[in-house]
């Protein structure tokens, strides 16, 4: 009985496919929407096109090994990315909240497009800069939005 059942469960085995761990792959976008008053500012969604490893641009740190690491700027950059325009929040008139509706409907049809390309919304992360004391004005509403789909 103990060898039918052993046999059994070596047969089923067979035919389960090869269960593998599940890895994601993630994109990030982001909203930069200009706050300066009288719409001065700008406004942005972009994406990066090309990918960099943090790895190269990473040093390890301790009591013993105090060094830096020495990548240049140039080397971190980034120049091939997609770039939408966005609508300032202010114009000379103060907030326009038709702006922020036309912003939404752009960032609503980038987030729907992701989808149809296989990536779930994971993430939504956001801050604000706003007017750093009584001489600035100036700031920035960003917004991060972060995707994954399973890696093939």
């Amino acid at each position: 009985m103990k060898k039918t059942i052993l046999l059994f469960s070596l047969m089923v085995l067979a035919f389960i496919p090869e269960i593998k761990a599940q890895t994601f792959e993630y994109q990030v976008i982001t909203s930069v929407e200009s706050i300066v008053p009288s719409g001065l500012g700008r406004s942005r969604l972009i994406s990066a096109n090309e990918e960099r490893d943090y790895k190269e641009f990473t040093s390890q740190r301790s009591e013993e090994n105090n060094g830096r690491n020495k990548s240049k700027r140039k080397e971190i950059r980034v120049k091939n990315f997609e770039e939408t325009k966005l609508l300032n929040f202010y114009n000379l008139g103060g907030i326009r909240f038709q702006n922020i509706v036309a912003n939404d409907a752009v960032v609503s049809s980038k987030i729907n497009q992701m989808a149809t390309e296989g990536w779930e919304l994971a993430f939504v992360v956001s801050g604000v800069e706003s007017d750093a004391g009584e001489e600035d004005g100036d700031g920035i509403y960003i917004t991060r939005y972060i995707f994954k789909r399973l890696r093939n």
